[in-house]
């Protein structure tokens, strides 16, 4: 079976067919930059040129890069403010021809990693992580989802944590890994301290790169791991919840 997905990040609109059977994108995924500023109608249109790319018809799963409920977007922390309070599934429905399934893009990533990845079969609470323009959390107890968790706006040292451990503020800063790293570090103890999760997945476009930072992250008790799926795993998990709505 396959399902369309496409993943909204603050930096790239990215999107592909997904086989649902393996979990996996069932062709090359297609990848346009996201318009700035991010008004909803400049993204729209860019998702809707991704999906015309393929020539796709059918259902369509999508993420936000923050607080969904109910195809309504209630924050927007790396996007234009215009999303707020906007029945942005309808809009993107309207444009795209085709019932659409919009969620928060990490907790598409961790249901992905949950039923494909590097989450698949683990018990007690899972907390995925994705590290990019901001950052995006899915926590999950026992395989069930606690929606719209938002952990990247947590306080840390006086900051919002996203601003310090963010893969943006590693460029911006123009840091060395093992400074972020240690950066990451204190994050992953913070929440850590909250949540006792037995395993973090690390997510986002750096899991490319796990291991120029993972190794050097030390004094956290729960197992850290890379995203299996790695920068893919928004598509699938919007697919995924696209085809639940059936």
């Amino acid at each position: 079976m396959k399902v369309f997905g496409v993943d909204i990040g603050g930096s790239g609109i990215k999107g592909a067919p997904v086989d649902l059977e393996v979990g996996d994108l069932a062709d090359e995924r297609f990848k346009v930059l996201t318009p700035h500023p991010a008004t909803p109608e400049a993204v729209v249109d860019c998702v809707g040129q991704v999906v015309e790319h393929f020539g796709w018809s059918g259902p369509i799963g999508a993420t936000y890069p923050g607080v969904v409920t109910n195809g309504t977007t209630r924050t927007a922390a790396n996007v234009d403010q215009g999303w707020l309070g906007l029945d942005a599934a309808k809009l993107l429905s309207e444009r795209v021809g085709a019932p659409v399934t919009l969620l928060n893009d990490a907790d598409a990533a961790g249901i992905a990693e949950m039923a494909f990845g590097a989450g698949r079969g683990r018990k007690g609470t899972v907390i995925m992580l994705t590290l990019g323009t901001g950052i995006g959390s899915a926590v999950f107890t026992d395989g069930r989802l606690l929606a719209n968790t938002e952990l990247g706006h947590l306080e840390l040292h006086g900051h919002d944590a996203e601003k310090k451990a963010s893969t943006k503020a590693k460029e911006d800063e123009e840091l060395t890994w093992e400074h972020w790293a240690h950066r990451v570090q204190k994050y992953l103890a913070h929440v850590e301290m909250l949540f006792s999760p037995e395993l973090f997945v690390i997510g986002g476009g750096v899991s490319r790169k796990s291991a120029k930072f993972l190794p050097l992250i030390e004094g956290i008790r729960a197992e850290i791991v890379p995203a299996a799926l790695q920068n893919n795993a928004g598509i699938v998990g919007a697919a995924m919840a696209a085809a639940a709505q059936d």
